[in-house]
Parts: C-alpha cells; structure tokens; sequence
C-alpha cells in the first residue's frame, strides 16, 4: 500500500529563543528595549518582508500584553485597553480606523508598536493627519540579514520541518537565492513539498529544479 504524505500546516510560534539576534536587527532590538524614548510612545519597526518585524512584534506584545492587530483587517472604531501592536500598518484598507486606534491609545497613555515595509516619510499615505502621526513616531530599519544569520535562518527553517539538505546544497541555496529571509522560506517550503508530495531527492540539480524561479545567477 503507498504511504500518503499529509500536508501539515507550519505554524510560526514567535517564540523569543526562536529570533535570531545578529548585527542587521542590533538598533531595532535597543530601541524596543527603551520604550521611554519612542517618541510620542510610538515605534515602526520597518524593513523587507521576511526580516524579522513581525517575529519582534509578537515578542514585545507579549512582554507587555500589548493587543495585537493586523492592519488589513483594522476597520471602523478600533479600541485597546492598553498598548497596541499593529502589523502590517502599512497596508490598511481603512486608514481613518489606524487614526483613531492611535489617538486613542496616546490619549490613555499607552505605547503602539508597528511594522511596516517602509519608513513613513516613503509611503503614500493620503489621509493628512494619519500621516503626521506616522511621520512624528520613531522609526527603525531591520536591515539586510547577514551571511551569518542567513546560514543560520537556514539551520532553522530546515530543522523546523525535518528536511535534509547536504553541505553542497545548503551553500548552492545560500549563494544562489536572493539574500532575504522571506526567499529562503519560500525555498525551504518548496522543497519540503517536494519531498513529501514527489519523494524528490534533494540534490543540487533537483534544487535548481525545483527553485529556478527563484534563483539568482
């Protein structure tokens, strides 16, 4: 009888032993550990998709019991009890509902943490007062991961689901996709599926195979 493979999700945890500290997220990580200086009690964590805003978010929010709130889904007239975590506050279908939720929470005195994808001053944000919210708060870069964090990202992504990779094919991954986390769970998940659902062997030449889309020369 042929063994079925079944399609586990991988859910993400946000656990803090799971953040990998390195140099790109130094400022990033200060600056969350110094509340007292956001300005107006509120900090964007900004960077590439992948980078590790949302993964620090969680951590924080559950430092502080802060809520958290995806901003696609922010609508009418948000409330929190106490400090907010917002991610995605870039990417709003209701920008007056992000207005609200942020002159609420300074009016009670409470902090707001945010992620974006880029610095306020470099987003198209129409609605005037939302934008000087945004602009006047503190705003730090996770920058471009390292090849030491990258190497390790691997190390983690591959263990997480129990999948294989040689040295050979660890190092063609780490120098021929685009140096983001997100391409690299992109690829790790690609491969995990062709495992499971092919019974791919996971050499270099199957690798290029699999992820010729995302490779880079």
């Amino acid at each position: 009888m042929k063994q079925l493979s079944l399609p586990f999700a991988q859910e993400t945890a946000f656990a803090p032993e799971d953040f990998c500290a390195a140099p790109s997220n130094t400022a990033a990580r200060a600056l969350l550990a110094a509340p007292d200086s956001w300005s107006g009690g509120r900090l964007i964590l900004w960077g590439a998709a992948g980078a590790g805003k949302t993964h620090l978010l969680h951590i924080w929010a559950r430092e502080v019991g802060a809520a958290l709130m995806p901003g696609p889904t922010l609508s009418g007239m948000p409330r929190a009890a106490g400090p907010v975590a917002i991610d995605d506050a870039d990417i709003l279908a209701d920008p007056p509902a992000l207005l609200h939720l942020l002159n609420a929470v300074a009016e009670a005195g409470h902090p707001a943490l945010m992620t974006a994808r880029l610095p306020p001053a470099r987003q198209p944000i129409k609605l005037a007062d939302l934008a000087s919210r945004l602009r006047a708060a503190s705003a730090v870069e996770i920058r471009a991961p390292e090849d030491e964090l990258l190497a390790l990202l691997l190390t983690r992504l591959t263990a997480e689901r129990q999948l294989a990779l040689s040295i050979a094919v660890q190092n063609y991954l780490l120098t021929h996709l685009p140096r983001t986390a997100a391409a690299l769970r992109e690829a790790v998940a690609r491969l995990d599926r062709a495992v499971a659902e092919r019974h791919v062997r996971l050499t270099r030449l199957a690798a290029a195979e699999i992820l010729h889309d995302l490779l880079t020369e």
